[in-house]
């Protein structure tokens, strides 16, 4: 039995580092194909630790934990992703940013997915927050990673009232799989009112 907790302040600072290990084996997969350190995981999820409004939600079988999501305030997050919605005409303040969601694969399949975005809107709506946004990666289709069975949760996001904004795309970067430098990867945003 998965058990799901919705963890904040000294909580959710005590379970970075395992976030930052799921990260690392998640996103190697298709389409990030991130080629993670913990060094780097450390700094990214720094955010996380200053947002006295951030949160994390946990999937624990037992004490391990085996999937996360996580959110903060759009203006708690990297700079980048708050210039894309420049032209939006919503301030950033009545947005919360729904970051990563990473799961192990044996996990999959359960609707922890749905608990995640459940769990996070309504850490959104305590905060007075009129909007949820995420964002995805975007990769072409003749990728020569792309795996022949790969396919999108396009589907499983519009199910959830989220839709692509068109245009606001932020560009953010990591190294890839075989690669020896980052590069910028641009990021498609949805968003849902609540």
């Amino acid at each position: 039995m998965i058990d799901l907790r919705v963890l904040t302040g000294g909580a959710l600072d005590a379970a970075l580092d395992d976030v930052a290990a799921l990260r690392i084996v998640v996103f190697r997969d298709w389409p990030y194909l991130y080629d993670g350190t913990v060094e780097y995981e450390r700094s990214y999820l720094e955010s996380y630790r200053n947002s006295p409004a951030a949160v994390l939600v946990g999937a624990f079988d037992g004490e391990t934990l085996v999937g996360a999501a996580t959110g903060t305030p759009m203006e708690d997050h990297a700079a980048e992703f708050g210039l894309a919605f420049a032209g939006v005409g919503l301030a950033l303040d009545q947005i919360f940013y729904c970051a990563e969601s990473v799961l192990l694969p044996a996990y999959r399949g359960l609707g922890i997915g749905h608990r995640f975005f459940d769990l996070r809107e309504g850490h959104a709506r305590n905060l007075g927050r009129s909007h949820v946004a995420f964002c995805s990666v975007i990769r072409p289709d003749d990728h020569p990673l792309r795996p022949a069975f790969a396919r999108s949760n396009d589907a499983f996001w519009r199910g959830r009232g989220y839709a692509p904004l068109p245009g606001v795309i932020a560009a953010f970067e990591w190294t890839d799989l075989g690669q020896t430098a980052p590069s910028k990867k641009p990021l498609q945003f949805w968003m849902r009112a609540l």
